[in-house]
């Protein structure tokens, strides 16, 4: 294996998929919602969704998305509808002591498995990772498999990063008025982010 080219692609991986983009404005409003426990469950379907798109590139089918462009549209609609859907949700949510209680519609493992697996901005640094690095000379498949592996890893150590990032605002005490305003912003930020991914 090409250490120089592995040092390089993990940290194009790091910056891609760690900035924000609607999947970890997500991540941060479910943490801050459901917590760490309440929001695993959500995280995992978020994986196996990413985990998905990121095999699908490998295998060549974004190229067969982009020869039938009605597909990738019909799936960017239903990850923008799921999102706005998620920010009502979230800017919605109870405060104060209702909040406790909380509602998890928007934190089931199919709610994130559905915006990993169609989420535009992923598949486009997927393409763009595993096209632009060569770590095993000689053997494309197994070039292939290496990296769709350390892009998997990399998804799940920086998901968790920013899953934890919305359980520590859970834990900030706020009156009910700024857990209110909280609530909003998060909501704003999931359509901010999915607006600049979906554009």
């Amino acid at each position: 294996m090409d250490e120089a080219a592995l040092g390089v692609f993990l940290s194009a991986a790091v910056g891609l998929l760690g900035s924000p983009g609607p999947a970890i404005a997500a991540l941060i409003a479910v943490g801050r919602a459901r917590g760490l426990v309440g929001g695993l469950p959500y995280f995992f379907g978020l994986q196996l969704g990413l985990a998905t798109a990121a095999g699908m590139t490998a295998a060549g089918q974004l190229s067969l998305l982009a020869a039938f462009p009605s597909a990738l549209r019909e799936m960017t609609i239903a990850a923008t509808v799921y999102l706005i859907y998620l920010a009502y949700r979230i800017a919605s949510s109870p405060v104060g002591e209702t909040a406790k209680a909380g509602n998890g519609a928007h934190a089931s493992p199919a709610a994130g498995f559905l915006l990993g697996v169609t989420n535009p901005k992923a598949y486009l640094a997927f393409a763009s990772l595993l096209a632009s690095y060569t770590l095993i000379k000689g053997s494309a498949q197994q070039d292939t498999f290496t990296k769709w592996f350390l892009l998997v890893a990399v998804m799940i150590v920086v998901d968790v990063v920013w899953l934890y990032v919305g359980v520590s605002l859970r834990r900030l005490i706020l009156s009910p008025n700024r857990e209110r305003a909280l609530n909003v912003t998060l909501g704003l930020t999931v359509l901010i982010a999915a607006g600049l991914a979906f554009v």
